[in-house]
């Protein structure tokens, strides 16, 4: 039986891709495992899905000036040689890596004792991390053909993402019950990633009169983040995994960032959806990027964070929700291949090098 080891962290788009590819992979004859840092949140996650999981040391990768830089230094050293351990017990025929700082010490080991590893990158533009690994990689995949580009010569290949089959299982009235609703209204499905969005939270609040007035509002506002909030319409929830898909099936419209991995979902499941990027002073400018993307084709509305207020945001849904039989049209056109299996295949191409 081959064996594939799994590693990607820091945040559920980091984790999730890996899952969704689980049930091709086990179809293929692989023996899966995970590796990931001691506490992060792909722990709880892998674990829940059944894999054998490593917790290896992992030091953050920033990309501005901090004391922790250097202490870090030493983290991923200690991360180098616990990812080598783990390679060394498991003897993986390959190595698939979803990017987050984790996931350097164990392309890089994987190298060092001679296992291939691909890796995949969400955004149009490399993260720190996969650009770090890339050099160590055989194999690069990407969501977006603009990546390309950006990519070492020979090693880029344009897959798209792999989307959970769970999340086209859901159940609408399920999705209802969990947060308490009767189906008179339309729902709007608010979310911010596993770590919540402070900005669309804040605003969501401040609209959150006017909003309950059209919809029953489903609110997933990132561990830490509830505001005890009890209104009639109003359901708030830290993070959801199992129940993801009945949530996704109850909503009308949605609200969120612009992960790359929640996009595909959201074009996936052609639902409509209004994104509001994390702005550039507080990133590298991917969702920005991602979202501009999806906007040309049709596929989204965009509400820069910039222009974000109370009163736009209503707006913006409300036009949303008007126009989403055209937005719902756009996503069913979309032509995609099946993603999932496109990316097993590239594994199973790396295993017979």
């Amino acid at each position: 039986m081959k064996k594939i080891l799994l590693t990607g962290g820091g945040t559920a788009g980091h984790v999730i891709p890996n899952l969704a590819l689980l049930p091709g992979l086990r179809a293929n004859g692989f023996e899966v495992f995970y590796v990931g840092s001691h506490d992060g949140i792909e722990r709880g996650l892998a674990e829940a899905a059944g894999l054998p999981y490593f917790g290896i040391a992992s030091g953050k990768l920033r990309r501005y000036a901090n004391l922790k830089n250097v202490t870090d230094i030493f983290r991923v050293m200690k991360g180098f040689a616990d990812a080598a351990s783990v390679i060394r017990k498991v003897r993986p025929d390959v190595i698939f890596s979803k990017g987050g700082f984790v996931t350097v010490p164990v392309v890089a080991a994987g190298r060092t004792l001679r296992v291939k590893a691909l890796l995949h990158e969400s955004d149009i533009t490399p993260g720190l991390a996969n650009r770090l690994s890339a050099p160590f990689a055989t194999k690069i995949c990407c969501s977006f053909p603009e990546t390309l580009k950006h990519l070492p010569a020979g090693k880029g290949v344009f897959t798209g993402t792999p989307i959970r089959q769970s999340l086209f299982e859901g159940n609408r009235t399920r999705g209802l019950g969990l947060a308490g609703f009767m189906g008179q209204k339309p729902v709007l499905l608010v979310t911010g990633g596993s770590q919540g969005a402070a900005a669309i939270n804040a605003c969501l609040r401040e609209a959150l009169p006017q909003l309950l007035q059209q919809f029953d509002v489903i609110h997933l506002c990132g561990r830490g983040n509830l505001s005890g909030i009890e209104a009639v319409g109003y359901a708030e929830f830290e993070y959801l995994n199992d129940e993801m898909p009945d949530v996704f099936a109850a909503a009308d419209i949605v609200l969120s960032r612009a992960g790359a991995n929640t996009v595909f979902e959201l074009v996936a499941l052609k639902k409509p959806h209004l994104l509001v990027p994390l702005s550039k002073g507080a990133s590298r400018g991917d969702q920005i990027l991602n979202a501009n993307s999806t906007k040309k084709q049709g596929f989204s509305m965009l509400l820069p964070e910039e222009e974000m207020t109370a009163t736009r945001l209503q707006s913006d849904l409300q036009m949303l929700y008007n126009s989403r039989d055209s937005f719902a049209k756009k996503m069913l056109e979309n032509k995609n291949s099946d993603s999932t299996q496109q990316i097993i295949r590239e594994i199973l191409a790396v295993t017979e090098l």
